[in-house]
């Protein structure tokens, strides 16, 4: 069940504060009324900074999955097997650390989740064939292939991601009675389709996060969520995506609390620390208090700030740096004036974005900051690439003008180089 969080209006004064450091200059009307902040310059009339619409990240991901699609097309499902397991087993993962195993797994079910998902967007009928004749066919191939357990995962996967097509995002109470029996119906396939290889998950972390991502479809998973995910995360230590999935589902819209969530966060700090010092606390609260205003407030922002910068010494990649720049400067801020008591802490955080840029930051991933605007949701549709990717680049060269904007009004250009930000004459 989701809870709404209540809010408060804010205070004038913290709403002055908050505007300043949005940036831009706020104007008055005749009448006296406060106006939205006016730009006071064109970020990309002086500023230079290198942009990478497609990053060594996106292009390793594409690749690996085009790969899974490919094999699925072809038929050649042992072959998918065999390179989901051995990618697996070596923890192969993307230069911005997405899992190769997890890219294929995606890659070879995706004809079939974007079928329904566009059949449902559509009001498709629930016996309509893109609603059903994709996922028989997994079947199909897993019945063929039982004694098989990478397939039994892609198929256990597939569900789950029909079952999400078919619950959406929005709050429990406004899911209809028909999707909310499909997305359990489905929910309970994938957990089956597991049974028969429990002994497998223990050394699988691709098991392992899908038995967990199953948590969602269980009536009380309390007693075993925080377990599952310690296991998941021991064994797989340099994946940031695990610890993320654990702070959200340690928020009492599903099955924690904000006792539980920062208990979790700091024993998952201390168990990753040799990894990425206190950054298993920043990655456990990454996601969770960016949606959630109270657990906002409550987290150690000292704690917080710390871990982000120990995973910068740990994957100092650009692809790390835009992921925190934005998630500082634009998913942080989402919900700012909504909840005072959660305000200073976003603001706090947020400003960590002005060292992230200056002394990080030497060229943008559009894609990223896209992804940032929109809360890093996976579930998020995404109907024109080009237009997704050219919001993203708007918004972070925004974002990255405003930390020089008394530079650039003083008629000096801002020049992104190998070794950082250099100024000179417009």
């Amino acid at each position: 069940m989701l809870h709404r969080v209540r809010t408060r209006p804010l205070t004038q004064p913290l709403l002055k504060a908050i505007t300043t450091r949005l940036g831009g200059s706020r104007e008055t009307d005749p009448a006296g009324h406060d106006e939205l902040p006016v730009p006071r310059f064109r970020p990309e009339d002086r500023l230079s900074i290198p942009v990478l619409d497609h990053s060594p990240d996106d292009i390793a991901c594409s690749k690996a999955q085009a790969r899974g699609q490919f094999l699925a097309r072809q038929d050649r499902w042992e072959d998918l097997s065999a390179e989901i397991a051995a990618a697996d087993r070596a923890r192969s993962a993307t230069p911005g650390g997405m899992p190769l195993a997890d890219l294929l797994a995606w890659g070879a079910r995706s004809d079939v989740v974007r079928a329904v998902e566009h059949a449902l967007s559509e009001g498709c009928p629930q016996d309509d064939a893109p609603l059903v004749e994709g996922i028989r066919g997994l079947e199909a191939v897993r019945a063929e292939l039982r004694d098989d357990p990478v397939i039994a995962l892609v198929v256990a996967q597939a569900h789950l991601d029909i079952a999400w097509a078919w619950r959406g995002t929005g709050w429990e109470g406004m899911v209809p009675r028909l999707n909310r029996q499909k997305c359990a119906a489905h929910f309970d396939r994938a957990a089956a389709l597991l049974v028969p290889f429990r002994a497998v998950v223990a050394d699988s972390p691709a098991m392992l996060a899908t038995r967990c991502a199953l948590l969602a479809g269980q009536r009380n998973p309390r007693t075993r969520i925080a377990d599952d995910y310690e296991r998941l995360i021991d064994l797989d230590p340099r994946n940031p995506r695990h610890m993320r999935a654990l702070g959200n589902h340690m928020l009492p819209r599903w099955f924690g609390s904000y006792e539980a969530l920062e208990l979790e966060a700091r024993r998952t700090a201390a168990r990753t620390r040799d990894t990425w010092g206190a950054g298993g606390y920043t990655w456990v609260c990454f996601d969770a208090i960016a949606l959630d205003d109270v657990a906002c407030g409550r987290v150690d922002v000292e704690f917080f700030i710390d871990g982000l910068r120990d995973i910068l010494a740990a994957r100092p990649e650009q692809e790390t740096v835009n992921l925190l720049a934005a998630y500082c400067a634009v998913a942080l801020r989402n919900g700012l004036g909504l909840n005072p008591d959660s305000d200073l802490a976003r603001i706090r955080i947020a400003d960590s974005a002005a060292w992230l840029i200056r002394d990080h930051l030497t060229e943008l991933h559009p894609l990223i900051w896209a992804h940032a605007a929109d809360g890093f949701d996976n579930n998020a549709r995404v109907t024109s690439a080009s237009r997704f990717a050219a919001r993203g680049r708007a918004d972070a060269l925004r974002v990255v003008a405003d930390q020089f904007r008394e530079d650039i009004d003083r008629g000096l250009r801002v020049t992104f180089t190998a070794d950082g930000p250099r100024l000179g004459p417009a």
